[in-house]
């Protein structure tokens, strides 16, 4: 079971720090400078392109990690357990920080702004967790390939 276990991790922890840094590298400084009649928009757009995919993808990679826990040598699971202790932390800042500001913003119609827009804009607070689950996502995946080398050296 390792030998598709394992791949599995890499491939789906892989695509959740990949769209994860995509979103720190790109998306945020955009949504950033756009203005707020824009940004609101693109927001919207754009989490529905991330959602469910992302959380499908760090999902999985931690069911892999757990699983994989109880069928790798010992010297195997202490890069596993920092996979998935740090996929556990991408997961807690999605659920707890990001995507309670993305169903915030998705809820949020042009017509009706809250008035102190400044006070309650967004953008700073949801880049800032990003960047931490994405660094979260990328020492998972790192984890996740330690293992993997360990695994394929024979350990």
């Amino acid at each position: 079971m390792t030998w598709l276990l394992l791949p599995l991790a890499l491939a789906s922890g892989g695509l959740a720090a990949g769209g994860l840094m995509i979103a720190s590298l790109g998306g945020a400084p955009l949504l950033e400078r756009l203005p707020r009649d824009e940004y609101i928009p693109v927001h919207q757009f754009l989490v529905t392109r991330f959602d469910p995919f992302m959380p499908i993808c760090m999902i999985t990679a931690t069911a892999c990690d757990l699983a994989l826990m109880f069928m790798v040598p010992g010297a195997v699971r202490i890069p596993l357990l920092v996979a998935l202790a740090t996929l556990l932390g991408a997961i807690y800042v999605s659920l707890v920080k990001n995507v309670p500001i993305n169903r915030w913003v998705a809820g949020l119609d042009l017509e009706d702004l809250p008035e102190d827009w400044e006070s309650v804009d967004p953008r700073v607070r949801w880049r800032n967790w990003n960047l931490l689950r994405t660094a979260f996502a990328v020492a998972a995946l790192a984890g996740n390939a330690v293992a993997a080398s360990l695994v394929l050296g024979g350990v």
